[in-house]
């Protein structure tokens, strides 16, 4: 006769229970030994992007036919470049909103006042730590009243100007800010003098080339340092100028960012170059119609907030 063998089966749930216990004794044995096994399984499930104790905030601020993008993460602060001087109350209402006392480095991308007009009120009224530049060929420094006030309130606070150079690297809290433009000392136009950067925060890419034209574009492709980006701050507000075909190929972004004024005088953006944009990005956004756009990144996923919907 055959022997009847009973099958003991296991409860799932009662597995499921051991096997989390289990994995809380590892944890916490591994973290008694000095590792951070949670930190090293986030790095893992992010694709080995090294994970960010800090969220960092882009805010494009809406200054009309003009450039204004404040950068925050982990206390430390950039802002880029600041609209027209008739544009100051808006800007210092923003950051005033924010809570904003510092500004830990303070970037005028070239020599225009739709991008630095406002600049020296910016100096006068924020505790500065540094302010960056591009370098100009003499016969290019503009005589404006805009940039002798400028210059005069870097001198009355005793703020040296650092001359931007390609390759240098700006730790924003775990952000990195690393300049790629200009890469010549001696243009036509101040356009192409402007400060590009690539802004990474963990696996979040961020590209600002300022009002840079075709020539810096392809200096910046000829450096290779360009590359995949998730967000554009598009040049020269949308010009057909600036984002070139093969520029724009370069860093095919998810996003992006056009800095321009409702009706303005010179037909920013071009169609030309919003229909190229629509060939590569999932959404572009515009200032003269969503108003100030903020994306928050975690290193990982980013949020954006606009002030009008499309």
């Amino acid at each position: 006769m055959a022997e009847n063998k009973s099958k003991n089966k296991q409860n799932p749930k009662e597995t499921l229970i051991l096997l989390c216990l289990a994995v809380a004794i590892v944890i916490t044995a591994l973290e008694g030994m000095g590792y951070d096994p949670i930190g090293w399984l986030k790095e893992k499930l992010s694709g080995g992007i090294s994970y960010c104790e800090d969220d960092m905030q882009v805010h494009f601020i809406d200054v009309g036919q003009g450039d204004c993008t404040y950068i925050t993460a982990g206390g430390v602060s950039m802002l880029i470049d600041c609209g027209e001087a008739s544009e100051y109350e808006l800007v210092e209402a923003y950051l005033n909103k924010l809570g904003v006392k510092r500004i830990d480095y303070v970037v005028a991308t070239h020599p225009h006042s739709d991008h630095m007009g406002g600049m020296s009120e910016v100096i006068d009224n924020y505790k500065i730590g540094e302010v960056i530049f591009p370098y100009l060929d003499d016969s290019d420094f503009p005589t404006s009243k805009y940039f002798e006030n400028f210059l005069d309130s870097c001198d009355a606070k005793g703020l040296e100007i650092t001359e931007a150079r390609a390759g240098s690297v700006i730790n924003i809290g775990d952000a990195r800010a690393e300049i790629i433009a200009p890469l010549s000392d001696d243009y036509s136009g101040a356009n192409d003098y402007s400060i590009g950067i690539i802004l990474t925060h963990g696996s979040n890419d961020f590209i600002f080339t300022g009002d840079a034209e075709r020539l810096a574009e392809t200096e910046m492709l000829e450096s290779g340092r360009l590359r995949e980006v998730d967000v554009y701050k598009v040049g020269h507000h949308g010009s057909d100028t600036s984002t070139s075909a093969d520029f724009l190929k370069a860093i095919s972004p998810d996003y992006a960012v056009i800095m321009c004024g409702e009706g303005n005088s010179y037909g920013h953006p071009h169609d030309v170059i919003v229909k190229r944009l629509e060939k590569y990005v999932r959404q572009i956004y515009r200032t003269d119609i969503n108003g100030s756009i903020v994306f928050e990144s975690d290193g990982i996923n980013m949020k954006i907030r606009a002030e009008r919907e499309n």
